[in-house]
């Protein structure tokens, strides 16, 4: 094979390179062979990464075992859930880009023949995927899989969502706070990403569906042995790759995304899958818009329910048959031709069965019969807003109310847990968003505490910012363009009158446009200080509707 490696070891030119890499004790058989780069993204912070030094280690055995030499290096990982509900947060989305940097970064200095990308968590898996597909040489995902779901002492199944949930029913007086820590000591009970169809999770399964993992590895759970064999599979499996000069944009065609896009629908997945495949998109060089994802999910039925929107979890969807069950049942509606790190998707499904049709509903009897997802517009959002439409209660689909404003997640939080919110209202959190907060931060603790007190059935809430995969309720973010940028939801007062409309794709505020103007004219832009990478981020992000990705300069 012609060698990408052969650029640091082939030749009397690059003997003091070969120097080097006998350093690292490679011999000389061992130069000569393929150099694989293995992209771990392991800390002893994150639980969904804890384990993944085992999984890495399979990797390159499998590597070895295939005839290549693996080099192991690192990213960086934050947990959302660590991060929720301080300045953590707005670190969060802003590591993507850091993550797809330093994977090209180290990919590109070292001349790496292929690659295999370990990442689990929400924005290792987007951040990577948006490095495979930037640098384009042969490569292959295995994540870490999902963490299991728990149990409370009474046997009731419980995730991070119950937890997040339960502060807010114990601030309600609902539950006492012997069984909040109930809740506490079991809703996290094993290593992997959080148990429900969650963001992190979400974005293993399009990885999956996009072609860049092998069958499993968005269901697989991360304790079952069945990890580890897959991850050896993985490192043998680059190998075919490379061999065949399969590279990730081979694979990553429109095809495949309005695939994935399909799948996300069915799914009901998190509603940050809209910002990561346009990001991921936006580096493969395909086309992909918010107009596209509503199309997609006018004639796509969502065909499974899990945590947050109901009772199953990954492990229960792994169970029924997993991804390949999932797109074996969406075989109809899917090009069938694309390729994938295991060969055709026709022929990958050919096994593929649906053994539980209780989670993995047939095309004929769904929960609904359109997507998981909805993007809304209207004068609140004229570049749109999104829904996670699975998540939201039947009488919380249209709805007017007062607005509730206010200018950071922090606010709205404390004003919900001192009881200062009504049925009826419609939140309103700004600044949040991309440029505003910087970073776009996720709104998981006001959401959750509005289900754990009971007013998920009455109260929206809207922002600019973004929500965790494991928000429910009729919670609308990526509100764009956001208020930092002067969109309208800058300009909504306390006790306007706020149209949703769910089914119809509508988020209006009903406000005359002269006052409007007014409001404009006194208008003072909110700018959250933040010196560092946060600022320079600001500098350079556009807006969710684009993806939240850094504009070329």
């Amino acid at each position: 094979m012609d060698l990408r490696s052969n650029t640091i070891k082939s030749g009397v030119e690059k003997s003091p390179h070969r120097s080097l890499l006998k350093a690292l004790g490679l011999t000389d058989t061992e130069i000569k062979k393929p150099f694989i780069g293995v992209v771990n993204s392991f800390n002893e912070i994150v639980p969904g990464h804890v384990h993944l030094r085992q999984v890495c280690d399979a990797v390159k055995a499998g590597v070895r075992m295939a005839g290549g030499v693996p080099f192991e290096f690192s990213t960086i990982a934050v947990c959302d859930g660590i991060a929720m509900n301080h300045v953590g947060m707005k670190y969060s989305l802003t590591s993507r880009e850091l993550i797809a940097d330093s994977v090209e970064v180290m990919a590109r200095a070292h001349a790496f023949d292929a690659l295999v990308f370990i990442p689990n968590c929400d924005k290792t898996v987007p951040g990577m995927l948006m490095a495979a597909a930037r640098v384009n040489v042969p490569s292959i995902f295995i994540s870490g899989g999902p963490m299991l779901k728990g149990y409370t002492r009474e046997g009731r199944p419980v995730d991070l969502t119950s937890a997040f949930e339960g502060v807010g029913a114990f601030k309600a007086g609902k539950i006492t706070e012997e069984e909040l820590l109930d809740i506490e000591n079991n809703a996290c009970p094993t290593c992997g990403s959080c148990s429900g169809m969650f963001t992190a999770n979400s974005m293993n399964c399009m990885t999956e569906v996009l072609g860049l993992g092998l069958s499993g590895n968005g269901t697989v759970p991360a304790v079952h042995m069945d990890r580890m064999r897959l991850a050896k599979e993985a490192g043998m499996q680059v190998m075919t790759l490379l061999e065949n000069n399969i590279k990730p944009r081979d694979i990553l065609t429109k095809e495949a995304f309005r695939n994935a896009l399909i799948s996300d629908m069915a799914l009901g997945c998190s509603t940050n899958t809209v910002l990561h495949l346009t990001a991921i998109a936006h580096e493969a060089q395909v086309k992909m818009n918010l107009d596209l994802i509503n199309e997609v999910s006018r004639m796509t039925p969502n065909i499974c329910r899990l945590s947050p929107a109901g009772p199953h979890h990954m492990e229960d969807l792994h169970a029924a048959g997993g991804i390949s069950g999932v797109l074996k049942t969406l075989s109809p509606m899917l090009d069938l031709e694309v390729m994938t790190v295991e060969g055709i998707l026709k022929d990958k499904l050919e096994s593929a069965k649906v053994y539980d049709q209780s989670v993995i509903r047939s095309l004929e009897f769904p929960y609904s019969e359109t997507g998981g997802i909805q993007v809304l517009y209207g004068n609140l959002a004229k570049e749109g807003a999104v829904v996670k439409k699975s998540a939201v209660l039947k009488e919380m689909m249209k709805m007017s109310g007062p607005a509730r404003v206010f200018n950071s997640e922090e606010d709205c939080a404390a004003a919900i847990f001192d009881s200062k919110i009504n049925a009826g209202d419609v939140l309103v959190i700004r600044y949040e968003g991309p440029k505003g907060g910087p970073g776009m931060q996720e709104m998981l603790t006001p959401t959750a505490a509005l289900n754990g007190m009971g007013l998920d059935d009455s109260v929206a809430l809207i922002t600019d910012g973004r929500f965790s995969g494991g928000t429910r309720g009729a919670a609308i973010g990526h509100v764009s363009p956001e208020a930092y940028e002067g969109g309208l939801i800058a300009f909504v007062e306390e006790g306007d009158l706020i149209e949703i409309d769910i089914p119809e794709g509508r988020l209006e505020l009903h406000v005359n446009e002269t006052v409007i103007e007014v409001r404009k004219e006194n208008h003072q832009r909110i700018h959250k200080q933040y010196p560092g990478y946060l600022e320079k981020y600001r500098s350079g992000v556009t807006s969710a509707a684009k993806g939240a990705i850094w504009e070329k300069r």
